[in-house]
């Protein structure tokens, strides 16, 4: 081979490289363009698979951002934003707040409930928000009979309640932050979870 078909030769190769070393500079400026859970709002699993976030293939999936879990909605609970009111109406009745309720502190909840949502005349009340963290907890007390002018839970029948919860508006971080949900859980003194019940409410910070 002639020096000059050498030169062509070396030349070319080198082009080549030129032009792959360039591609790879390329596609590292393309990827670091998209957005990444930096610049995505983390708020549940789906927003934090788009992020770009490790997920675990456990059942429900998990998927891990900056030190959160989110577990992946597989329809075995209440989807988020949505009362399941209409499911528990033969157990629990609730007249305030009503779903979807602009909220502020203190909050009174009011309603009735069967007497077996009670034990010792009280069940709990829970306010979560947005992610899912507990805010504030109290509880809610059976109220008496006008009538009758005493109280009694160990009835079948429904009993009328009322309790407060006083809480803190949780931090604005965007207009999903201001989501929640209030949870009535029935009392459960087992401690066994065939026992555990729950109506929930979305509800919004004011």
């Amino acid at each position: 081979m002639s020096l000059r078909k050498e030169i062509a030769v070396f030349a070319l190769i080198f082009v080549l490289i030129v032009v792959a070393w360039g591609l790879q500079v390329v596609r590292e400026v393309l990827k670091n363009s998209t957005p990444s859970s930096s610049r995505i709002a983390v708020v549940d699993f789906d927003t934090c698979v788009a992020a770009g976030n490790p997920v675990a293939e456990s059942y429900p999936r998990q998927c891990v951002a900056r030190g959160k879990t989110f577990t992946e909605d597989i329809g075995t609970s209440t989807p988020p934003g949505v009362s399941n009111e209409l499911e528990k109406a033969d157990l629990i009745r609730l007249d305030s707040p009503r779903p979807g309720a602009a909220i502020t502190s203190p909050l009174e909840v009011t309603g009735e409930a069967r007497g077996y949502w009670f034990f010792e005349a009280t069940f709990p009340l829970v306010l979560v928000d947005w992610d899912g963290r507990i805010i504030a907890e109290s509880y809610a007390e059976a109220q008496g009979d006008p009538a009758g002018g005493g109280v009694n839970w160990m009835t079948e029948d429904f009993v009328p309640f009322r309790g407060t919860i006083e809480f803190e508006k949780p931090e604005f971080i965007g207009d999903f932050s201001k989501r929640g949900a209030l949870i009535l859980r029935k009392d459960n003194p087992s401690g066994l979870p065939e026992n555990d019940d729950a109506l929930e409410i979305p509800v919004l910070f004011q």
